[in-house]
């Protein structure tokens, strides 16, 4: 795909783009080693999308883990997730042999095994890195220096605060010794000359998952695909962003002032107290918002398109005080509004956005989004509460809209059908154009629905095509335990699957150009 043919697919979306896509966080993809990554199954997956006419791959935030395994809790806004990198590709570099990797094996299939997959990866980096320090590849060095010196802008604070994460068994950075705490220079220079292996082993991860995570990009463009990153609003307590900026967030001795949530909703009758430190807006916009854009810098060097998580809160987000133990008494805090994206414009020369402008949606969001030409999100899932002014019935989009079957935070659409009232399913039926169906029809049916639609993308959750129940559920809000751990197996991405998907996506002219019907689609690099 050319440059051209990029632009010309990216928002705002003319009546004209009609695309499609699929929701497949890249843990749940079925690497062998108890978790995806972005090694042979990635490759394999982009060729199904490319066989099935499809032009987008969106995955979920890819930074590295912290508390809960949540993707909107990451250590870092600059850092990937180790956890991603490729035993196989190590493999071909020479910096693992077959026996390292011997354990993976044995780990789950069809889900992640937190616990065991980080002890493992954990493992391996550090001999993928033992075995680079014992006999360097010289051209591999110099790809490893470069790296460095290139990333040292957000690298040597991550490699740090990991190395420190480390020492201090884990614990949040604000228990650690106060000299740290504060970023006393002394203080940092001594850690890191005493840390130097271990900083110098983070450098080293990070370096590999870039080097990889570049090589699947430019493989997705040759197939046509490209691909959508998720980009959290917030950033976590407890990261490498909070420490080494500081000055960004509204702290009092470091400790948040106010926390970030949102008040009641669909989602939850108490709301969702997520904890995060809320931005100081008015530091932010003296530096012209330099670390937010670094930000969208990073994510945008991975991805083609960023979901804006939160669009809400460039308007205004929603403050809790520090030691609530729910999110109903907060208030309103105003957000930046039109002076970021203006900046950000400016700076990017094009805003490759989607606003996820999903919950307590007010007027003042809105004509923030369509100023600026942003593509809004659709849910069908919210769309059939009897209200025929829904703004997720797609009897009342625009073209410049994407419109998914259901999201990450929900249930899958079978599972969310089998616990709709029997009149609420009848009604769901009835504006199908349908009598009564089987269960099993209805996340198909929602999947036609969306690509039928006037939506310049629609995307599909894979548990949807694949008409999973409840077992299929990656996030459940409102709770810290037990989420993100969902993947598919090889044997789940069967031909037929795909076959339907390219059919219904040919007829509904959201194909760019459909492989030849003759070319065989390429699945089996999944070890």
């Amino acid at each position: 795909m050319s440059q051209v043919d990029c632009q010309s697919l990216l928002p705002p979306f003319r009546p004209e783009c009609r695309t499609s896509g699929v929701l497949l966080h890249v843990t749940s993809l079925p690497s062998p080693y108890g978790i995806g990554d972005v090694g042979p199954a990635a490759y394999a997956w982009l060729d199904q999308l490319h066989y099935a006419g499809q032009s987008w791959w969106q995955a979920l935030p890819l930074g590295p883990t912290g508390y809960g395994n949540s993707p909107y809790q990451a250590l870092s806004s600059f850092a990937g997730n180790g956890l991603l990198v490729s035993p196989d590709f190590l493999l071909d570099d020479g910096l693992l042999t077959a026996e390292d990797c011997e354990e993976g094996r044995t780990l789950p299939k069809d889900a992640v095994d937190f616990d065991r997959v980080i002890a493992f990866k954990h493992r391996l980096l550090a001999r993928a890195w033992s075995n680079f320090r014992a006999a360097p590849q010289r051209a591999l060095r110099s790809e490893f220096d470069q790296f460095c010196s290139e990333q040292a802008h957000w690298l040597d604070d991550y490699a740090l605060f990991r190395a420190m994460k480390m020492q201090y068994g884990g614990i949040d950075f604000l228990d650690w010794p106060q000299a740290l705490v504060k970023r006393d220079p002394a203080a940092l220079a001594c850690a890191r000359l005493d840390q130097e292996e271990k900083i110098d082993q983070s450098r080293f991860a990070q370096f590999l998952l870039f080097r990889q995570g570049k090589r699947l990009k430019e493989y997705a463009r040759e197939r046509g695909i490209l691909l959508i990153g998720d980009l959290p609003f917030f950033v976590s307590q407890d990261s490498s962003d909070v420490w080494a900026n500081p000055e960004c967030f509204q702290l009092d001795h470091l400790r948040p002032r106010f926390v970030a949530g949102v008040p009641p909703d669909y989602f939850s009758a108490q709301g969702q107290l997520w904890g995060n430190p809320v931005y100081d807006w008015e530091a932010l916009r003296r530096t012209g918002y330099r670390w937010c854009i670094d930000r969208l810098k990073a994510l945008l060097a991975h991805v083609d398109l960023v979901r804006l998580d939160h669009f809400r809160g460039f308007c205004a987000a929603w403050h809790v005080p520090p030691d609530a133990r729910t999110a109903e008494h907060g208030h309103w805090v105003q957000g930046p509004g039109a002076d970021f994206f203006e900046v950000v414009q400016r700076e990017l020369g094009h805003l490759p956005f989607i606003a996820e402008d999903l919950g307590l949606i007010t007027a003042d969001v809105i004509a923030l989004r369509d100023k600026f030409g942003l593509p809004g999100m659709r849910v069908l899932q919210f769309a059939f509460d009897g209200h025929r002014d829904n703004p997720h019935l797609p009897d009342n989009f625009t073209p410049n809209t994407v419109v998914y079957t259901g999201t990450h935070d929900n249930t899958t659409t079978r599972a969310w059908f089998e616990g709709l009232p029997e009149n609420a399913q009848h009604n769901l039926w009835n504006y199908l154009g349908h009598t009564d169906q089987p269960t099993s029809e209805v996340a198909w049916e929602l999947t036609r629905l969306a690509w039928s639609s006037k939506a310049g993308l629609a995307m599909v959750p894979l548990q949807d095509l694949l008409n999973l129940g409840v077992e299929g559920r990656m996030n459940l809000p409102g709770t810290a335990r037990g989420n993100w751990r969902w993947r598919c197996t090889k044997e789940m991405l069967t031909p037929s699957v795909f076959d339907r998907l390219r059919d219904l996506t040919s007829a509904s002219g959201r194909s760019p150009k459909l492989v030849n019907d003759n070319q065989p689609m390429i699945a089996e690099a999944v070890t």
